[in-house]
């Protein structure tokens, strides 16, 4: 919890308890008891409560380990031919001897590689991993920039910005044909 609670918690909660207790003491009244528990369980809620909150909206912390794997064009957020036709010509692939494999491809068919090494920025600067490339010459208009990483509380996805078609958004994932 932050400061703020941690300065309730010890100026006035935890004075207001013993208060509480020691009237309870005193007088046993069942209605001190029930407000004593009140007062905790509405505490412990709030702070179940707020702890569930910050797990769910936080975002993913990434490892150089996360990036390798297999990278499809993301159709979720565009629609229609332009992104089908990317689908189907760009793929990447990160391997874990960090080697990076661009591939122009007819569908299935892998029609040019280029090929190149990754590593990730210093993650005690930063908290989560960025990936940083490093092409072989010549490459193309795709990879002629680090790709920018988007983080959820549960993915991640890159995004390359292409002279050409702008900015291409990638995913985890194995490339299938589209229907």
């Amino acid at each position: 919890m932050g400061f703020g609670f941690n300065l309730f918690f010890i100026f006035i909660l935890l004075p207001l308890t013993g208060i509480l207790l020691i009237a309870w003491l005193l007088f046993r009244k069942k209605s001190i008891g029930k407000l004593i528990g009140f007062i905790w369980l509405g505490i412990l809620g709030l702070v179940l409560f707020s702890s569930t909150i910050r797990w769910l909206t936080s975002k993913t912390e990434l490892d150089k380990d996360d990036y390798y794997g297999e990278y499809v064009i993301n159709r979720e957020y565009f629609k229609g031919r332009q992104i089908d036709w990317q689908y189907n010509h760009f793929r990447f692939e990160i391997k874990e001897n960090d080697s990076i494999y661009f591939y122009e491809t007819e569908n299935q068919n892998i029609i040019k590689t280029y090929k190149g090494k990754i590593k990730t920025t210093n993650p005690y600067i930063y908290k989560s991993a960025r990936l940083i490339i490093d092409m072989e010459q010549p490459t193309t208009h795709v990879l002629t920039s680090n790709p920018t990483t988007y983080r959820s509380a549960w993915s991640f996805y890159v995004v390359f910005h292409s002279p050409k078609f702008s900015n291409m958004f990638l995913k985890k994932g194995k490339w299938k044909p589209l229907k």
